[in-house]
C-alpha cells in the first residue's frame, strides 16, 4: 500500500526539463518532494499537494525525496500524439507517443529494420556504470554516435537520473531511448527489442548502451535481483544480429561476500542465465592478486567456457573520470574508492570501440 500525505510547496528548488524539486511542509514539517511535470504539470510555490511518502518512511533509497501524487486545485488536459500507455492500469498510467506507432513519424524506419549488422551493443546491469563506459567511449572516439537505453528494471522516470542529464549535456550520450514501462526519454519504445531498433534506425547510433535506471533491486537470493535482465537483454542483442557485450561487476571494495571480486549478480546471470555469447571485459588490474581472484572465479563459475574474455589495459578510464565537473559514485563510493569497478565499466566501452 501506498503512504500518503497532503503538503503544501513552500520553495521550488530546481528545475529541469520535465523535473522539478521541491521543499514542502508536511505536517509542520519540511520535506524534499519530486514532480514530474509530464504525470501532474507544472508546480509552483503556494500548490496544495498530495504526495506518495512511502518511500521515505522506510528510509529506502530515494535521495529523502518524497513524489508529488497530485496538485489540487489544477486540472489537466489531454494533449499529443500517442496511445501507448506505460504504468498500465495503475493511478499513474501516462500516455506516450511510442516509436512503434502508426502516427509516429518513425514508424516507416522502424518497419524497415532488417538488421543491427554487428552493432556493439552494451549491457549492463547498475545505471552507475553509465559514466564510465561513455567516457571510455567518447575519450578515444568523440564522433561515435552513443545512444543510451534505459530499462524499467529499477526507475521508471528518466528524469530522475541527474547522471543522464549530465552526461548527455556534456555531449557524452547522443540520444536516450527508454523501454518497457520507463518513460521520458528522447524516444519511447514498447520494448527492449524495438528500443534497439530505434537505435539503430532513428539514431543511427554506432554504439548503444543499456543499463536499468537508479535503484537496481536485491533480495539476497540467488535470483532474487532486477540485475537479472542482463541476460534477457544480451539475448536480444544478439537475435537482432547486434554484437553482445556484457560488463561484468567487479568490485574489491564491497564489504559484501557475495560482491567481493566477480559478483554473485555477475556470476549468475553470465554464468547460468545467459545462453548466447558475449564479449566480457576484463581489465589487467595492476594488482596481480585481484587479477587472479577474478580469474579463478571465472573458471570456477564456467564463464571462460561460455563467453569471450578479453583483458585490456583501462586504467585511463579513471583519469578521464578524473576530468568529468560532476561526480560519479557507486553505492557511496567513488571511482577512487571503487576504483576496480569503473575501470571494468570502462573497458567495455574500449572493446566497443575496437568492434567498430
Amino acid at each position: 500500500m501506498l503512504e500518503i500525505k497532503q503538503g503544501k510547496v513552500i520553495d521550488v528548488l530546481s528545475r529541469k526539463e520535465g523535473i522539478t524539486e521541491v521543499k514542502v511542509k508536511v505536517n509542520n514539517i519540511e520535506k524534499k518532494g519530486i514532480s514530474y511535470d509530464d504525470l501532474v504539470g507544472q508546480i509552483e510555490k503556494g500548490d496544495d499537494v498530495i504526495l506518495n511518502t512511502t518511500a521515505t518512511s522506510l528510509q529506502l533509497g530515494t535521495g529523502g525525496y518524497d513524489f508529488v501524487i497530485f496538485i489540487l486545485d489544477k486540472e489537466q488536459e489531454l494533449t499529443g500524439a500517442g496511445h501507448i500507455m506505460k504504468l498500465r492500469y495503475t493511478p499513474y498510467q501516462i500516455k506516450v507517443n511510442s516509436v512503434e506507432e502508426e502516427d509516429n513519424s518513425n514508424h516507416k524506419e522502424i518497419k524497415k529494420f532488417n538488421s543491427l549488422e554487428g552493432t556493439p551493443v552494451i549491457v549492463g546491469t547498475l545505471h552507475s556504470m553509465l559514466p564510465a563506459i561513455a567516457v571510455a567511449i567518447k575519450e578515444n572516439k568523440p564522433e561515435v554516435k552513443v545512444t543510451y537505453v534505459m530499462t524499467d528494471g529499477a526507475a521508471l522516470p528518466l528524469k530522475i537520473s541527474n547522471l543522464v542529464y549530465q552526461l548527455q549535456s556534456r555531449g557524452l550520450i547522443d540520444h536516450t531511448i527508454t523501454s518497457g514501462h520507463a518513460f521520458g526519454g528522447g524516444l519511447e519504445a514498447v520494448n527492449i527489442y524495438s528500443a534497439l531498433i530505434a537505435a539503430y534506425q532513428v539514431n543511427q547510433a554506432d554504439v548503444i548502451i543499456v543499463t536499468m535506471g537508479p535503484g537496481i533491486v536485491g533480495t539476497g537470493t540467488k535470483y532474487g535481483f532486477s540485475g537479472v535482465e542482463q541476460a534477457e537483454i544480451l539475448h536480444a542483442v544478439k537475435s537482432l544480429g547486434g554484437e553482445p557485450i556484457a560488463v561484468p561487476r567487479v568490485s574489491f571494495s564491497d564489504s559484501r561476500k557475495r560482491h567481493y571480486g566477480l559478483s554473485h549478480h555477475t556470476r549468475t546471470v553470465l554464468g547460468e542465465l545467459t545462453l548466447v555469447k558475449a564479449k566480457i571485459g576484463i581489465p589487467k588490474f595492476r594488482d596481480r592478486k585481484q587479477l587472479e581472484i577474478i580469474k579463478e572465479q571465472l573458471n570456477r563459475f564456467e564463464l571462460i567456457l561460455k563467453h569471450q574474455i578479453i583483458y585490456k589495459k583501462g586504467e585511463e578510464i579513471l583519469t578521464c573520470l578524473d576530468g568529468l565537473d560532476f561526480k560519479v559514485q557507486t553505492m557511496g563510493r567513488n571511482h577512487h574508492q571503487d576504483r576496480e569497478y569503473f575501470i571494468t565499466a570502462g573497458v567495455a566501452g574500449l572493446i566497443a570501440n575496437e568492434q567498430l
